[in-house]
């Protein structure tokens, strides 16, 4: 054991007590958290506007601040981005966070000095509690990969803007970075496939302990990597490779094909970070769900998803959630922003303490027909009959079909890339359709009232996605493939990849 690891024990003790304090007083925790939030913004434009010093609870504030998208803030937003100071918090931001949305284009999410460090300290703990939970820590010996964004940045108003995944390049603590790869010039190449290729060459003879990234640019690392190797398993290529930590999509579709590039199962943790904040991390090995950091300066809101597109729709707080009920989250920081609604869904699966599933993007459903099948379900349903029959599944994605041929009834098509194809299509794809009916009782209406009839799977080509994804210049990086669409421009991209 080397002097890193043994240190990190007693340190992961000591910051697993702290954050038990919290931990099991979660809501208290949200109320603290509420009013440092709405004093530290009274004398900003923001807080001017909505009237935050007559503010005194919960109520107050909902009915003082709707809820918005990035298109809601934008006005102060394009303020803050111009130099101005005050607007949305105190002062100006530290960074920028940009990111491309499908409406808004470009996007800049502040973070402000107060921001910044709940991200490091979050993904820090993340990896901390791990430690202290299953007294593993040769990791922190070895070398470590975090697949990311470039640390490159630009400036806007005197603001330095870039990745967030570049800018926490830039804050990774001083005695993790002798042991962090690929290195900055790696780290600063642009286009994807070049820079997988040169972070092989970098990394293929380092002892790599943790690798951390995106799962399905993780998989083509570990690909390119083998193939490097002649044709080797990562657990021959890094023998001491033991945690595999990963944020930004469900793991579960693609656990089975890099267990199956790796050679074995390794220990992951899952977190669940955002550039608008660090939402919540797996802190248990033995337990399912994602702690949510209810004391790292984000106040949230939730709104039963079901009433997302209402006029005016329920917003609980924490300690009003229901366990088992999907809700988008709505997110209050201290970097600013204020009913801000990112576009996530998640669900409780405990209240002591409070814990998460992400379980899709409110905008990612199929509604064509009322039937409102999410991305839990979908992936429930193919991952259920896939194991089932021993199937390994690379991606995939539904869209609704709406126009189908004369005499035909309209339908959900799957569009699946196969490690391992069934034997029998025609029986798959009817079990897949009995599982998704069991999660949603109006998809299994719909298709009892002869409106839908069962799904059908079009197979794609091998790399269909990653060739499609290079094809539309999102390849790598943030960019994640979404799990349903209401229309059909992705399918009609993926026609020419079909088998």
């Amino acid at each position: 054991m080397g002097i890193k690891s043994a240190l990190s024990k007693p340190f992961a003790s000591f910051v697993v007590k702290k954050i038990n304090k919290w931990k099991y007083h979660a809501v208290e925790a949200q109320q603290k958290v509420f009013k440092t939030l709405i004093s530290s913004a009274q004398d900003t434009a923001f807080g001017k506007d909505h009237h935050f010093s007559t503010i005194k609870n919960y109520e107050d504030f909902k009915k003082q601040v709707p809820v918005v998208d990035y298109e809601g803030l934008r006005k102060y937003i394009d303020r803050v981005v111009e130099g101005e100071e005050n607007v949305l918090w105190k002062g100006k931001p530290l960074y920028f966070a940009k990111t491309s949305g499908t409406t808004s284009g470009v996007k800049y999410i502040p973070i402000s000095k107060e921001s910044m460090p709940e991200h490091i300290k979050a993904a820090r703990n993340a990896l901390l509690t791990y430690i202290h939970e299953t007294g593993r820590a040769d990791f922190v010996d070895g070398k470590m990969i975090f697949l990311q964004g470039s640390p490159e940045m630009d400036k806007k108003g005197g603001i330095y803007f870039g990745r967030l995944s570049g800018i926490v390049a830039h804050h990774v603590p001083g005695y993790l970075q002798k042991n962090r790869l690929p290195g900055y010039d790696t780290n600063c190449i642009e286009d994807w496939e070049t820079k997988v290729d040169a972070i092989v060459e970098e990394t293929i003879h380092e002892d790599m302990r943790l690798i951390s990234g995106i799962p399905p640019w993780c998989q083509m690392y570990f690909d390119r990597l083998s193939a490097k190797a002649g044709g080797k398993k990562i657990k021959d290529i890094f023998q001491n490779f033991n945690l595999f930590v990963y944020g930004g999509v469900n793991y579960e579709p693609y656990r089975a094909k890099i267990e199956e590039t790796i050679g074995r199962r390794v220990d992951s943790i899952e977190t669940y970070p955002a550039s608008e904040g660090f939402i919540a991390y797996q802190d248990s090995q033995t337990e399912k769900g994602l702690l949510l950091l209810a004391d790292a300066g984000i106040f949230y809101e939730f709104i039963p998803t079901e009433e997302y597109f209402n006029e005016s729709p329920t917003r609980l707080s924490l300690g009003e959630i229901e366990l088992d009920k999907n809700y988008a989250i709505v997110l209050n920081t201290s970097a600013g922003l204020w009913g801000y609604s990112i576009g996530d869904t998640v669900k409780f699966i405990s209240k002591n303490p409070y814990k998460i599933l992400v379980t899709g993007r409110i905008k990612h459903y199929i509604s064509a027909f009322g039937e409102h099948v999410i991305g839990e379900e979908v992936e429930y349903a193919l991952l259920t009959v896939a194991k089932e029959e021993g199937l390994e599944v690379t991606e995939f994605t539904v869209a609704p079909q709406v126009n189908p041929e004369e005499g035909e009834l309209p339908y959900h098509e799957w569009f699946v890339e196969f490690v391992k194809a069934p034997a029998d299509m025609e029986e798959f794809r009817l079990k897949v359709d009995q599982q998704l009916q069991k999660k949603n009782i109006y998809y299994s209406d719909l298709i009892e009232g002869k409106v839908l009839q069962p799904l059908k799977i079009s197979m794609l080509q091998p790399h269909a996605f990653i060739n499609m994804m290079k094809a539309e210049g999102k390849l790598g990086g943030q960019n994640k493939v979404p799990r349903l669409t209401n229309d059909r421009d992705l399918a009609d991209k993926l026609q020419k990849y079909l088998l």
